[in-house]
């Protein structure tokens, strides 16, 4: 079994939820997680239904300002960008962090909202499926180092990523087509099921199918604090703020938790139990800097403990 890797999620929305666009400081929490012993640091992508700053940039200046902590995309959305820009990026993001990318990818999720970006920026809504498909195979052979033929024309990039396969592409999702997708095109899975039953279920059915191996991993958010009912009302006011919508709607397909370390170390080893063997964590807080060292200093020695148990 491969050992257990916790990652932490860059409060890109959360800062831009404020009006507070000085960026410098995504960088010093990406150096601060990378100082407390996570083993990575992830960025959202959604440029107008919940708008942030471009998780390709924030990784950059992560890339540079980082040596070890692996990076990536959680989850970047394809089919809003052309396949042979997506890959040069990728590809020199790949090359910046000296191969510790991970291309967190998805669909984005079927709602009015979503539609709406799709809509905005030129994209077909009902394809946007078989564009992430049509996207990957592209910016695989693309990543190849071999000229390829693409649209009738050939082509190459440079510079090639570290890997000669390209960086890891991860999906995200749940349900049979979505599983069908990640054991056909990927290399992890991150989703983000509330109940660990679902998670365990879904992971066998990827293993049943995989043609490559796949890193089974989660999406979590988390919102410590030692009095259950304060922690959960400042996860509603984190969770509503996120998404415009009530935590009940919002739990009811995302993996939450609010309370103590301990429990909150507990739920997550259910997941680990069922074979996730790496954590990306949102943090709800108000204060990120403060959340991230108390996660450090609290539950990360926990579940490395349990990890090892």
């Amino acid at each position: 079994m491969s050992p257990l890797k916790v990652g932490y999620l860059l409060p890109t929305r959360d800062h831009a939820i404020r009006g507070d666009h000085d960026l410098k400081q995504l960088i010093d929490q990406a150096r601060q997680a990378e100082a407390l012993g996570l083993d990575s640091v992830w960025a959202g992508d959604s440029p107008l239904t919940r708008p942030r700053a471009d998780p390709l940039l924030v990784l950059s200046g992560v890339a540079v300002a980082t040596t070890r902590i692996t990076l990536g995309t959680a989850v970047l959305l394809p089919a809003l960008r052309h396949p042979i820009l997506l890959a040069h990026q990728l590809a020199t993001l790949d090359r910046l962090s000296d191969g510790r990318l991970i291309a967190g990818m998805g669909g984005g999720f079927p709602n009015a909202a979503t539609e709406a970006q799709f809509a905005a920026i030129g994209v077909s809504f009902k394809r946007r499926i078989a564009l992430l498909e049509e996207s990957i195979g592209a910016m695989r052979r693309l990543w190849s180092g071999e000229e390829v033929s693409l649209d009738g024309r050939d082509l190459s990039l440079a510079p090639p990523p570290v890997r000669p396969e390209g960086p890891a592409i991860w999906l995200a999702g749940g349900g049979e087509a979505a599983l069908r997708r990640v054991a056909r095109l990927a290399d992890g899975w991150l989703p983000y099921p509330p109940r660990v039953e679902t998670y365990a279920q879904e992971r066998a059915l990827i293993g049943q199918s995989a043609t490559r191996p796949v890193t089974p991993a989660l999406y979590a958010t988390l919102c410590l604090g030692e009095e259950p009912r304060q922690a959960r009302e400042r996860l509603r006011g984190s969770i509503e703020r996120y998404y415009n919508a009530p935590l009940e709607a919002v739990e009811a397909v995302q993996a939450m938790f609010a309370g103590p370390a301990e429990q909150a170390a507990d739920w997550l080893t259910s997941y680990i139990e069922a074979g996730a063997r790496h954590l990306v964590i949102r943090l709800a807080a108000d204060d990120h800097h403060a959340a991230l060292e108390e996660f450090a200093g609290t539950v990360l020695p926990l579940l490395h403990a349990k990890g090892k148990a």
